[in-house]
């Protein structure tokens, strides 16, 4: 067999080519770093469930790759996932890891919030802050307890409606209550119908108002008449309030006798005279008391009046010495 070196030179060629096709593949899958692979620093996160999680899955921050799961393992009562982070990335201590499924074959990744910026930074080997969320396992069993429950729940609303062999349901009870009431039903329908005929004829009072034009501007202006109404008796109230204000501020006579203390033990001294006075009066003491009480006293001063009047009547026959005489003799 001849070797060709036309042919060699062929094969030689696609080799190189499988080896760089290979090579780009490789570089592809493995970000672009084939000779020299960055370490980086790990840090671990710990959850009760890493769920689909695997070595070799993606830490993502802000949907930026910035590393990969190393290495997982149970410690304890808990599960841990080492992280590998690329060595120019930095997470601030209140960051928080959660681990994100996605689409439905359960792939997921380790997404890691930015944190705020004044947080201090995490060093290698720290513990990184987690939250757990719900997978897609959780949540179809959830939607699977929510439709039994809901299930069961109609069940129940379809036999209360529906009833069975034992008690008839609430459509069984409306219909035997049709049933029963079909002719009282029947009137009442027809009454309603006789009703609002007559509303329709303007009959009565609801027909008038809702028919004749004049009641509803006489209605129109009772009510405008009943706002005016309330609007003076907010007034009077408006004013009556500040009439107490003022009575309470001490102003006026009336507000003097309700909150000055002199004026007020004033009146009660004036009060005091007063009533004093009238039980001598009532005593029949005093000119005017003995007036009042002292029937004699009245009896002489008109015998002395009638003196008077007929001394006065003399004066007109005498002179004026003699009547001084005469009226001197008279009254004396």
């Amino acid at each position: 067999m001849t070797n060709n070196p036309q042919q060699t030179a062929r094969v030689g060629l696609f080799f190189l080519l499988g080896m760089a096709l290979i090579w780009v593949t490789y570089e592809t899958l493995s970000g672009g770093k084939l000779w020299f692979k960055d370490k980086g620093y790990q840090l671990v996160a710990g959850f009760d469930s890493l769920k689909e999680l695997k070595t070799g899955d993606d830490v993502r921050m802000a949907g930026v790759k910035i590393g990969d799961v190393a290495l997982t393992r149970l410690a304890g009562r808990r599960a841990e996932a080492v992280l590998r982070i690329d060595s120019d990335k930095r997470i601030k201590a209140d960051a928080t890891a959660t681990i994100i499924t996605q689409g439905l074959i359960g792939t997921g990744y380790v997404s890691i919030d930015l944190g705020s910026e004044a947080a201090p930074v995490l060093p290698a080997g720290a513990e990184i802050r987690t939250a757990a969320t719900a997978d897609l396992n959780t949540v179809m069993s959830q939607i699977g307890d929510l439709s039994r429950k809901l299930e069961g729940a109609l069940g129940g609303l379809g036999s209360a409606l529906n009833g069975d062999s034992r008690q008839p349901g609430l459509l069984q009870k409306v219909d035997a209550i049709l049933a029963e009431n079909r002719e009282n039903l029947s009137r009442t329908t027809a009454n309603l119908q006789q009703i609002t005929d007559k509303v329709n004829r303007g009959e009565g009072t609801l027909g008038r108002l809702l028919n004749d034009s004049r009641l509803h501007d006489e209605l129109l202006a009772g009510v405008a008449e009943l706002k005016q109404g309330a609007t003076q008796a907010r007034g009077f109230l408006a004013n009556a309030e500040e009439l107490v204000a003022e009575v309470k501020r001490g102003r006026g006579t009336l507000g003097a006798l309700v909150y000055d203390q002199k004026a007020a033990d004033d009146l009660k001294a004036s009060l005091a005279s007063l009533r004093e006075v009238s039980e001598q009066l009532a005593q029949g003491r005093g000119t005017l008391g003995q007036l009042l009480k002292d029937d004699s006293l009245v009896r002489e001063t008109r015998a002395l009046l009638k003196k008077a009047d007929r001394a006065i009547d003399n004066l007109d026959d005498t002179g004026p010495i003699t009547a001084v005489g005469v009226v001197a003799n008279g009254l004396f």
